[in-house]
């Protein structure tokens, strides 16, 4: 006899059933992050955090449910194709989220989900001729690379609604007995007529859930809206046992049975891309309220779009480009900085100008601190406080200061990154010109500033392993989008010099602008001339035109 999950409506650890084609069963006991023993008790931040609450439509100061502790819920993508950057900027932002609150000192439990059981899923394993599960399976792996190469923390768990069946039958048996949902030949639906708070969360009206949007047409339905919560077996789809008969369940049951199962009903944190809040987001309170009348997430947290042209960049619309696209001809961190560059509330418009400008701008941050890096390796000073000179600790602290009331005020990352200029300034100063290297107590300098450089550039997932490899990898998709090699870059410098010996200077002028054109800046200095990637000269007189 199965265990009645939603009884008590609280978190649970119950053994998981895994169908499968052989019938083979395993178990695994999912435990709450939340309710597990720790050796050490939470920190208890002493500033207070504010975060743009969707549902209150306005920012709140964050109070967790258990002090110390956060629940915070994602909802993952729908498994099958690429991943895009829409969805780049989704999970980018739930990991800042994520690593601030870490950093803030919370013990948190970030749990995001795997659709892989959706009809979108279907049809496209139709199309392949392959199996819904193994094909979504494949692009659950494929995302997880994306999120490795763009920085994004592994969540505490990664739950997928093949895995959770058991809990999603038993939460839409509780709403049908507690009289939310009727059966029609196999198929449940939610009786939306029955939750009279239904759009608090949107503040749209009942009228305004379509049907035929994830709400399937079907004149047996009580209200047009009503959506459903199982959806019977049809021959060529994959399909479960329930007490309905063979089938599969509805998109929004998915994420309520599984942030339930290891959040419970009552957790901190739920989020996702704006185009969530309705009607995924208000259905799963629907749902999860006619489960558990003790059901409450605190923060509803959307981010806005990424748009192209002023229009959502989507795969329904097949505007989009997808994070691997983006990623062969830029770097990683590049893209994750261009994400960072808007705030996570704001539609942010792709263009190639904005990646340009902001793989420049992370090329001069991580030269910067590989320079640093370079002079304090041969200098070892243990560094007291004290000894920081007046003006360099003020640097520290302003910067320290602007870091923590920006990202406490809803996570304002540029302002963050618009502070980081100063500190960076002020190392190149320090490096490079005639008075910074005379300064006293330089080394001691350099140390702090890049002390507290590296420690922001680490809570905003920017911090690499190592800078000269960055680095390299940066002037290698320069390389790339150019259409050009070292080889020829390092003729074409020769050619330039031999100019200029020559005093052929409107030659090594026309060579200088030949490659700022592609994106290659040459440096001249007393040692030679070298190159490093650069904003092409036409995207650069786009940017003027913009400004």
């Amino acid at each position: 006899m199965a265990t009645t999950l939603f009884k008590f409506c609280k978190p649970f650890a119950i053994p998981i059933r895994t169908p499968t084609s052989t019938s083979t069963k395993r178990s695994l006991i999912i435990r709450t992050c939340l309710t597990s023993s720790s050796s050490s008790q939470p920190c208890i931040p002493s500033h207070k955090l504010w975060l743009y609450n969707t549902m209150s439509k306005n920012k709140q100061e964050f109070k967790p449910k258990v002090e110390g502790k956060v629940g915070m819920y994602v909802c993952g993508v729908t498994a099958y194709d690429l991943s895009h950057i829409g969805h780049a900027r989704v999970y980018v932002t739930f990991d800042l989220l994520y690593r601030y609150l870490r950093h803030f000192g919370y013990q948190v439990c970030y749990v995001r989900n795997f659709t892989d059981v959706d009809d979108k899923i279907i049809a496209r394993a139709n199309e392949l001729g392959e199996d819904p599960i193994s094909l979504s399976r494949r692009y659950c792996e494929e995302f997880q690379r994306d999120m490795v190469y763009l920085h994004c923390l592994p969540p505490s768990f990664e739950p997928r609604v093949s895995d959770h069946m058991l809990q999603i039958i038993d939460m839409i048996k509780q709403i049908l007995n507690n009289g939310y949902a009727y059966k029609i030949d196999g198929d449940v639906y939610f009786n939306i007529d029955k939750f009279p708070e239904y759009g608090r969360l949107s503040g749209r009206k009942l009228e305004d859930n379509r049907a035929g949007e994830r709400v399937a047409v079907d004149s047996r339905k009580k209200n047009p809206a009503d959506f459903a919560l199982w959806k019977s077996a049809k021959e060529g789809e994959p399909f479960w046992e329930s007490p309905w008969g063979p089938g599969r369940p509805g998109w929004h049951i998915e994420c309520s049975a599984m942030s339930a199962a290891y959040l419970g009903y009552s957790f901190d944190i739920h989020g996702g891309g704006v185009d969530l809040v309705f009607p995924h987001h208000e259905n799963e309170i629907a749902q999860s309220c006619a489960a558990c009348n003790q059901s409450n997430i605190s923060y509803w947290i959307h981010n806005g779009f990424v748009t192209v042209d002023s229009e959502k960049m989507s795969k329904s619309l097949g505007n989009f480009f997808t994070i691997r696209q983006v990623i062969d001809l830029y770097h990683p961190l590049a893209l994750r900085l261009f994400l960072m560059g808007t705030h996570y509330r704001s539609p942010i418009n792709y263009s190639d100008v904005q990646l340009e400008s902001a793989s420049d701008r992370i090329f001069y941050i991580y030269q910067t601190l590989h320079d640093c890096e370079n002079v304090l390796s041969q200098n070892d000073v243990a560094i007291r406080v004290d000894s920081i000179p007046h003006d360099i600790a003020c640097c520290v602290d302003s910067f320290q200061d602007i870091f923590m009331s920006a990202m406490s005020d809803d996570l304002l990352t540029p302002v963050v990154l618009a502070a980081m200029s100063e500190p960076l300034k002020t190392i190149n100063d320090l490096l490079h010109t005639r008075k910074g290297k005379k300064q006293e107590l330089r080394i001691e300098s350099l140390t702090a500033l890049e002390k507290i450089i590296r420690n922001v550039l680490t809570v905003l997932g920017m911090m690499p392993q190592n800078y000269s490899e960055v680095l390299q990898q940066l002037r290698e998709k320069a390389l790339k989008r150019a259409k050009i090699t070292e080889d020829q870059v390092l003729k074409k410098i020769e050619e330039r010099t031999a100019a200029r010996r020559n005093k052929e200077f409107e030659k090594s002028d026309a060579i200088r602008k030949d490659l700022a054109v592609v994106g290659i800046a040459l440096m001249d200095s007393a040692d030679g001339t070298t190159w490093r990637p650069a904003v092409p000269l036409a995207l650069q007189e786009q940017q003027v035109v913009a400004t």
